[in-house]
């Protein structure tokens, strides 16, 4: 499924650009994805579309997150730590915080890799219309022993 997220993202500026859901699953089973995996992230990106509406209507600010035992069970302390880094760096604020662990909850199956957490952020941004700055892209796209030190 994060595969064809990642797939959506890089050929799609904005979800309104993507065609219907019919369309839109020809052409994702044109590029070689499987049904069930396009059929999974077609119904997940459903619901980051009911949370994106929930969440901005609810701006929050300045709320403290206390992470649920099955929360941390899904996510790991890895993956809390990254959104919590993001948080405090100021550009997840808590509204798309909440829809980043809305939309992992819903994957449903532990502990998640970090990398698909970093799938999760993005497609939040992207869902909101919103790009992300070029620091933001660096830590969910460059492996940390990849990034050059100036």
């Amino acid at each position: 499924m994060f595969d064809v997220l990642v797939y959506l993202y890089e050929n799609y500026w904005r979800p309104d650009a993507c065609p219907d859901h019919k369309q839109l699953s020809r052409k994702l089973s044109a590029a070689g994805f499987e049904r069930d995996e396009i059929q999974d992230a077609l119904r997940w990106l459903d619901g980051l579309a009911v949370s994106a509406e929930a969440n901005v209507a609810s701006q929050q600010a300045g709320s403290h997150r206390v992470y649920t035992e099955a929360e941390h069970e899904l996510m790991g302390d890895e993956s809390i730590g990254f959104i919590r880094f993001l948080e405090s760096a100021g550009v997840l604020p808590p509204p798309m915080r909440e829809m980043v662990i809305d939309r992992a909850t819903a994957v449903g199956s532990g502990p998640m890799d970090l990398d698909d957490v970093k799938i999760i952020v993005l497609m939040v941004f992207w869902s909101l219309g919103e790009e992300p700055d070029a620091l933001i892209l660096d830590e969910l796209f460059v492996a940390p022993e990849d990034r050059v030190i100036n």
